[in-house]
């Protein structure tokens, strides 16, 4: 009759539990009272066949009363429904639409995951910003200015500062492979361990584990405008041929472009945070919008698990795109079950 302690009634009142007959004395499982106490009215929508009663407790009878209610006031039923009993169950059948589209997300990450694995990586459309990215390396290069690479003013647990760590790593290769010094400020300690170890790495692939310098990685500060003020004086006295900033950004964001716009600077950004991207496309000369963030981690790094993880996540994007167009044509008919299954509430 119920689902996680719910019953589900075909009226509006609840009666008292005795209806005329003798019950157990069990007491009444809403407000501690005895069977026999009146109840507060459960209503339901105009046109609905059933209405759910939250209010239940587990293994507890009740019984129900149809109320009608019309011009002429209301019109109790003569007789009652019951006994209805909740009982716990072990899966609510209401969701089973999100368990069917959990486990389709998941086959489709691990068989890609698997497929990277074994050589056969699944195919990632390269994204215009990396190779902005590469432009702007190439130009400090040129110019004989270092790069500047900030990864995000937040911790290690926001997954754009983990995104942004994993783009460092491919920077810094192509900083190692041009000979060209790189800066990277950090703002919490976590980080700032892991963008050492990211740089190390990036130089050791490049061939020039020789050529790293430890102090290219700095921690600053975990207070927000100290750590920009920290940033923007190092664009001013170090003067970096490219700022490239990847990973979450608040408020600061505007502070650092303006700042790096006015020393000429190419500039790529790279952030998740919507809010923030129309100061990134104003003031920098490319900017990795959303999910491309992400993209650009699992195509740069080519590791299997960001790879299956990247595609699983478009399948299962194009899979819930196609319930919407399937949903939509099927309740132009009259067909309502595919609604129904994915309703959750």
């Amino acid at each position: 009759m119920g689902t996680r302690g719910r019953a589900s009634l075909e009226g509006f009142e609840r009666a008292p539990n005795h209806a005329g007959t003798a019950l157990p004395p069990a007491r009444d499982a809403r407000a501690g009272r005895r069977p026999g106490t009146r109840r507060p009215r459960v209503r339901r929508a105009a046109g609905a066949d059933k209405v759910t009663d939250e209010s239940v407790r587990r293994n507890t009878p009740y019984y129900y009363r149809v109320v009608t209610v019309g011009p002429g006031g209301a019109t109790p039923a003569g007789s009652l429904t019951g006994p209805a009993t909740a009982t716990s169950q072990w899966l609510d059948t209401t969701r089973a639409s999100v368990l069917a589209l959990t486990a389709l997300f998941f086959a489709f990450v691990l068989y890609y995951i698997r497929s990277a694995q074994m050589g056969k990586k699944p195919f990632v459309r390269r994204i215009p910003g990396i190779d902005a990215i590469e432009e702007a390396i190439g130009r400090a290069t040129e110019m004989g200015r270092p790069v500047l690479f900030v990864p995000g003013i937040q911790d290690i647990d926001d997954i754009q500062t983990v995104a942004g760590l994993v783009i460092l790593e491919s920077v810094a290769r192509l900083t190692a492979r041009y000979e060209t010094p790189i800066s990277v400020p950090v703002s919490y300690p976590i980080p700032f361990a892991i963008a050492q170890e990211m740089v190390r790495g990036g130089y050791l692939q490049a061939g020039r584990p020789e050529q790293y310098n430890p102090d290219s990685v700095r921690f600053v500060s975990p207070e927000q405008f100290a750590y920009v003020a920290a940033v923007a004086g190092i664009m001013l006295r170090d003067r970096p041929g490219a700022h490239i900033f990847m990973g979450s950004f608040y408020a600061e964001s505007l502070l650092l472009a303006e700042t790096g716009f006015s020393t000429g600077a190419i500039q790529v950004a790279g952030t998740a945070n919507v809010h923030q991207l129309p100061f990134f496309v104003v003031a920098c000369d490319y900017t990795l919008i959303g999910e491309e963030l992400y993209a650009a981690s699992a195509y740069l790094s080519g590791e299997p698990k960001l790879v299956g993880s990247l595609k699983g996540a478009d399948l299962i994007k194009l899979v819930i795109v196609g319930l919407v167009v399937v949903g939509c044509a099927l309740e132009s008919f009259g067909v309502h079950g595919l609604t129904q299954w994915m309703a959750t509430q």
